[in-house]
């Protein structure tokens, strides 16, 4: 039986900065308080991937680059990042099956070589929201399309998605527990929801059924980052 996660196991704190020196800085104040480090396109796009296996001396990496190509692009993108060993990846939902399944080939292809890689597929951005959707020409509610997607990403060989914490009860209803879902647009009480659009505290995601809960700018841009993090550990230690 998979033993429950723990309150470190289940924060994953966004680095959304643009330097080396910020994302360190970050990361020491944060060992031992997080079980992921979240790294973005933009930190891997000044960086690159020899920062990625210096941040993982402080903790796990989930690598948050939304790969979203035509799939042989996508696999040969994912074969040359997979030795990193990062322990989540993620790629577009929207991108298709045929891409989907490229990637998932990719990296159960990594695991069986001995790699923890695990694949999530992004659902629907928790920036967009009805109105956004439908200027995109999709008049679907961002909980249908969610799932739908999520249903998709499982059949095709995804090992969890990304959506809202809004989404998360209903994959897991339909798509089984062992399913993960990674739920960005976390913000504690109080905090402001700035460019997301789908927001839940740490605890309703968690009552919602999320896996890991995604935190950024309430803690990075705390007067003290690690004090935040710990406030949000204890919320999630109640729940």
């Amino acid at each position: 039986m998979t033993q429950p996660l723990t309150p470190t196991e289940r924060l994953v704190v966004a680095l959304d900065v643009s330097s080396r020196k910020e994302a360190l800085t970050l990361a020491r104040q944060l060992q031992g308080r997080v079980g992921m480090l979240k790294v973005g396109l933009e930190l891997f796009c000044a960086e690159g991937p020899g920062f990625v296996k210096e941040i993982q001396t402080f903790a796990p990496v989930f690598l948050d680059l939304k790969l979203h190509d035509i799939p042989n692009t996508v696999r040969r993108a994912l074969e040359t990042l997979l030795p990193l060993d990062v322990r989540l990846i993620n790629i577009h939902a929207q991108g298709g099956p045929t891409m989907i399944e490229a990637a998932a080939e990719a990296v159960q292809a990594h695991r069986k070589g001995g790699g923890r890689t695990e694949l999530l597929a992004v659902t629907v951005l928790t920036s967009l929201d009805r109105e956004a959707l439908a200027r995109l020409g999709n008049t679907t509610e961002p909980g249908e399309l969610a799932l739908h997607l999520a249903r998709l990403a499982q059949e095709c060989g995804a090992d969890g998605v990304v959506c809202s914490a809004q989404e998360a009860e209903l994959v897991r209803t339909v798509c089984g527990k062992d399913f993960h879902r990674l739920t960005p647009g976390i913000r504690p009480k109080g905090a402001s929801a700035q460019d997301q659009a789908r927001i839940l505290t740490p605890a309703q995601a968690l009552h919602n059924g999320a896996t890991w809960l995604v935190v950024g700018r309430p803690i990075t841009q705390a007067p003290d980052p690690a004090a935040a993090a710990d406030a949000i550990l204890a919320e999630i230690a109640v729940c």
